[in-house]
């Protein structure tokens, strides 16, 4: 007869690098039964914004054609490119 393991409950971290902190030192299957599905939900405290923000934006069409024929050259997803032309740009404006 097997005993389940009992789970100790997932704290909530203030910072992504507090979490990783936390995981470098502690085992998982100590906070999460890997035989079982788990739907993944990240919280944030109150105040504390997202990394990311999702947007939409329109392109001429013509433009997505060449940025995704650039991103398959440099083989990288294409807006993963459009990210990196972004950050080149905002870098250059900055200085």
């Amino acid at each position: 007869m097997s005993r389940k393991k009992q789970r100790k409950p997932l704290p909530r971290f203030r910072t992504e690098r507090e979490e990783r902190a936390f995981w470098q030192t502690h085992d998982s299957t100590d906070y999460v039964d890997y035989a079982r599905r788990h739907r993944v939900t990240i919280e944030f405290d109150h105040g504390v914004e997202e990394p990311v923000k999702l947007i939409s934006i329109r392109l001429p069409r013509d433009m997505l054609i060449r940025l995704r024929a650039m991103a398959v050259k440099r083989d990288v997803p294409y807006q993963s490119l459009i990210k990196m032309i972004l950050a080149e740009k905002l870098e250059k404006q900055a200085a």
